[in-house]
């Protein structure tokens, strides 16, 4: 894949940072059978195959798969033998995000500023080559055992990484139209959003884009606060989640007791044409959140015309806010793990920069639903 290909347009203006980075360059899962994941996300999302590591690339601890749908990656690993680290975190967490990767242009400076601003350091500047040039990766801790890598690939022209290999299976499934990481989200410990947002605008250099409290996230029993951080040039979005005050359990309580600590919680990916993406998805098996259907009843009044027939999105689920610059449509996964832990996010952006917060609501008053229906309210 062409470099350049990982570049998602940039939704808003560009201001000088001293980290600059290019977008997400990949998403690594710890997961408890690679092979079956990365088959999940072919069947299911329409990813295609990139590549793999494991045994036959000289690989004695992991297995990976690399699958790729436009300018979105993700590797699924899982360990080959017992008491390893991947092990233990997939112990401890179920299958998830590890790392966050991201795509720069110098990888030992982005070590350096990071580290000397106060982050962890995971990876050590390290350069990986083989005859298809080199690549240079570095890492630092964040929330939880969640990671972020910081890659350096101008000089390497191979299929994914030194040490990866062309995967080539005879099943090639359509893509569903994702495009690129929209946003990814992660959940944090009660009063611990502040903390880690300071860390993103300090260590990385990040403006809180947004914020939300209890008021405007709530149920008649549950609620949470969140907060959006956002590199200099838009292209890296992260907001944070912490739980707030209320009756019964929230959804990010529940993340939390069954992750075992902080985490991503979901990743938003785009597409262009929504209604076609989910109707592709559906008839693959991915299950939706739905709102009650109530909530198109007043969409028009809401929101304004848009360009889509309302019947259509009530009959797919498909949510729809707007802010000064257009509006957005999204619909949300039900968990893909065992553990309500990781979801998806469909998103269509017709000029809107926000995050949908006129669905906050009804959104969390859906996951409360399902929460109800696992017992863990």
């Amino acid at each position: 894949m062409d470099t350049l290909e990982l570049i998602a347009n940039p939704t808003t203006t560009a201001v000088a940072d001293f980290l600059p980075l290019n977008g997400t360059d990949y998403v690594e899962l710890y997961v408890g059978n690679a092979r079956q994941a990365a088959h999940y996300f072919q069947t299911a999302f329409g990813f295609q195959p990139l590549a793999h590591a494991g045994l036959q690339t000289g690989l004695r601890d992991r297995e990976s798969y690399v699958v790729v749908q436009d300018k979105i990656r993700l590797v699924l690993t899982s360990p080959l033998m017992g008491d390893t680290e991947i092990g233990r975190h997939i112990d401890r967490h179920g299958d998830g995000v590890k790392i966050v990767a991201i795509w720069v242009d110098d990888a030992t400076s982005a070590f350096t500023e990071t580290t000397r601003r106060g982050a962890k350091p995971f990876l050590e500047p390290t350069r990986e080559e083989d005859a298809h040039g080199y690549v240079v990766r570095s890492g630092i801790h964040t929330y939880g055992d969640t990671v972020h890598i910081f890659v350096e690939r101008s000089r390497y022209t191979g299929i994914f990484l030194p040490g990866y290999a062309a995967w080539t299976p005879v099943y090639q499934p359509e893509p569903v139209g994702l495009q690129y990481v929209d946003h990814m989200v992660g959940n944090v410990g009660w009063n611990e959003m502040d903390p880690w947002m300071q860390f993103y605008a300090d260590v990385m250099g990040f403006k809180q884009l947004v914020s939300f409290d209890d008021n405007d996230i709530s149920t008649e029993y549950t609620a949470l606060m969140s907060k959006v951080m956002s590199n200099g040039n838009g292209r890296i979005k992260f907001p944070i989640n912490e739980p707030a005050e209320g009756k019964k359990k929230s959804q990010i309580e529940e993340y939390l007791d069954f992750y075992g600590g902080p985490g991503i919680q979901h990743i938003a990916v785009a597409t262009d044409n929504i209604i076609e993406t989910v109707l592709a998805l559906q008839s693959r098996g991915v299950e939706f959140l739905k709102v009650p259907t109530v909530y198109y009843d007043t969409l028009t009044s809401r929101i304004g015309e848009i360009d889509e027939e309302i019947e259509t999105l009530r009959t797919l689920g498909i949510l729809v806010d707007r802010d000064d610059e257009g509006y957005l449509m999204q619909i949300f996964t039900k968990p893909i793990c065992p553990r309500p832990t990781l979801f998806f996010e469909i998103i269509q952006r017709k000029g809107a920069k926000s995050f949908g917060k006129g669905n906050y609501k009804p959104l969390f008053e859906a996951i409360a639903r399902e929460q109800e229906l696992r017992g863990t309210l």
